[in-house]
């Protein structure tokens, strides 16, 4: 997806936020159910105001940080090389975030459903996301798993880079495959990605210490560049 057209894109789904925000503030109770429990119950709530204006706020600072990432990342150019999956990304975060928003207003117009087993198939799906972005990324110091080990060295990176897209894809096809057993869903989601963060991160050191790279060399070529 080229920037002009992620930035359009972007700018329409906060415009809906907003706009399903005006249009269902006078149909919503005062005090709107705003949590969920891994049984799918209601268990938190907020006022009328933050139940429907929360989140398209939040939508509008998450969406600016996204665009504003690569801009200012001093390795930018190795953003380019994978921006297209980058900005397929963002847009895909955004509806992720409108999908839960559409739950939460139909919840709060008197919808029955379990809210976890609605939203787990989109956890998955974007658990997925986040794997083929992962696999994608180069060298960057926001978006991917960096630890000084990846930053330090591109093999390092691209092989950490390389098993985690493949772990966070299984994550998403797992989560999709118990979408319909929220309450262990949920957990597996959190066990799954914990897990898999732990065992990246210490993948990435096992890996540059059997390189043998000088962690501080690579980093400094590359800023010469810049």
């Amino acid at each position: 997806m080229k920037d002009r057209a992620v930035v359009i894109a972007t700018i329409t789904l906060v415009l809906v936020f907003f706009i399903l925000a005006v249009a269902f503030f006078p149909h919503m109770p005062e005090m709107m159910a705003s949590h969920w429990n891994a049984q799918g119950e209601a268990d938190g709530t907020m006022s009328r105001f933050w139940g429907l204006f929360l989140l398209p706020l939040v939508s509008v600072v998450m969406a600016a940080l996204l665009l504003l990432l690569p801009r200012i990342d001093p390795l930018k150019a190795n953003i380019q090389k994978f921006k297209g999956y980058y900005n397929g990304f963002i847009i895909a975060f955004l509806v992720y975030f409108l999908y839960i928003y559409v739950l939460t207003i139909a919840w709060n117009l008197g919808w029955e459903f379990d809210f976890s087993q609605m939203l787990m198939p989109a956890m998955g799906i974007l658990m997925f996301l986040v794997g083929v972005l992962v696999s994608k990324a180069r060298r960057n110091f926001f978006i991917g798993i960096r630890t000084p080990w990846t930053l330090s060295s591109e093999e390092v990176w691209n092989r950490t880079h390389q098993l985690g897209g493949i772990l966070f894809k299984a994550i998403g096809i797992i989560i999709l495959l118990l979408s319909f057993v929220p309450e262990i869903a949920i957990y597996a989601l959190l066990g799954l990605v914990l897990g898999t963060t732990v065992l990246l991160v210490v993948y990435s050191y096992v890996v540059y210490r059997r390189l043998g790279e000088n962690i501080q060399a690579p980093v400094g070529e590359n800023n010469k560049h810049i």
